[in-house]
């Protein structure tokens, strides 16, 4: 076994040993048929000891096992090499990168540590919440929680919604993990909430170093969201009075866009995509561009006839349009639904980690597009001529 990949194993065995674990991935599939994607691992409690819990994520579902230290050892050994080419190993002392190159020679690289702490190995116990209200003084001053910490009544419902939506981030980051300085945009921050707690979390919590910026059209929104972030003590959060159009961001780690009525999506997905964003994360609103646009052929004209129906259709086929589009351009993608805001009642959200593309879904959205008689998703339109 080469020296470099014993190390790394050593490295594993260690920091689950010494309680330094923070998360293994396992990537670059060996081979371009395989169904496995990617592979990411924790520490849990079972019943009184620590296990690796692997996440397999395949291209159509996730399967999940747990093995005693010893035992996840040796099946890392075995899937390194044979069925990964890459090993990214997070500790709290430092990080280690294992990779076979094309002619399968070995490397071994490390760097500072990117996480400060380790996550909560509990399994199988009472959900915490991630965000807490006692330390969080933002939620006071949104008008959240009280004073003292305690939630507000007629606060409970965001709060749900805030803490609903770092469990996702959460999630994400397991199997995506940001470079060191990251940068994320928040593409339509509105007031505030979901990115002050995001900030909140990655840099408290999880002692990430990240820039953050809100982008928000209402200049008073923004004016508060400084004032709070200055007030709270978040250096490196700022929000800015643009249109999600004219933003140019140089580059982005983490694209966040909650609710960017109809075209505005497709805005931020653009500008998430064409910066080779790691992770993308959008919850669309409206959707008006696909359905001016479509015709039923056939039956589907005595369906289409009926308003809501047709509302309804058109929104499956914009948001189905643009996961293909995403997935084309190399980004794995997911469609579930999300708690919805005060401000609207639409719940989906689609988020993406860059991935391998897939050619083959453009064949998908031409055959969608054909049946529906659309001529153009606004989407695809951005990603062919990019300003």
């Amino acid at each position: 076994m080469q020296e470099q990949k014993q190390s790394f194993l050593d490295q594993l065995s260690e920091s689950a040993a010494k309680g330094t674990f923070v998360k293994l991935t396992l990537s670059k599939p060996a081979s371009k048929s395989s169904e496995l994607h990617n592979i990411y691992a924790r520490l849990v409690e079972i019943k009184g000891q620590l296990h690796l819990s692997f996440t397999l994520r395949y291209a159509r579902r996730d399967e999940t096992k747990n093995y005693l230290p010893a035992e996840a050892v040796k099946t890392v050994s075995d899937w390194l090499g044979k069925d990964f080419l890459q090993g990214d190993l997070y500790t709290t002392e430092k990080d280690y990168f294992f990779q076979y190159n094309k002619k399968r020679e070995a490397s071994l690289r490390t760097a500072s540590p990117s996480h400060a702490s380790t996550p909560n190995a509990g399994h199988d116990k009472a959900k915490k919440r991630l965000i807490t209200a006692d330390t969080a003084n933002y939620l006071h001053l949104l008008g959240v929680a009280n004073a003292d910490g305690t939630i507000k009544k007629e606060g409970q419902k965001k709060f749900k919604q805030i803490n609903k939506y770092i469990e996702i981030i959460d999630n994400l980051l397991v199997q995506q993990a940001l470079p060191p300085k990251a940068h994320i945009v928040d593409m339509g921050s509105g007031k505030g909430y979901l990115t002050f707690a995001l900030y909140d979390y990655l840099t408290r919590k999880l002692g990430l170093d990240i820039e953050m910026t809100g982008i928000e059209l209402r200049p008073a929104l923004v004016d508060l969201c400084n004032d709070i972030a200055s007030k709270c003590g978040f250096e490196h959060l700022r929000f800015a009075a643009q249109d999600i159009r004219d933003y140019q961001p140089g580059h982005i780690d983490m694209l966040i866009a909650l609710h960017a009525c109809d075209t505005a999506t497709d805005e931020a997905i653009a500008k998430g995509i064409l910066s080779d964003s790691a992770i993308i994360v959008v919850a669309p609103c409206c959707h008006k561009q696909i359905r001016k646009e479509m015709h039923g052929h056939g039956d589907m004209q005595a369906i289409l006839k009926h308003g809501i129906l047709e509302e309804r259709q058109a929104e499956l086929i914009t948001d189905g349009l643009r996961a293909l589009l995403m997935e084309a351009n190399g980004y794995a993608t997911k469609v579930f639904e999300f708690i919805s805001t005060e401000h609207t009642s639409k719940n989906l959200m689609i988020t993406g980690l860059r991935a391998k593309p897939q050619p083959e879904a453009l064949a998908k959205v031409e055959a969608i597009k054909q049946a529906y008689g659309i001529k153009h998703h606004f989407l695809e339109q951005l990603l062919a001529t990019p300003s």
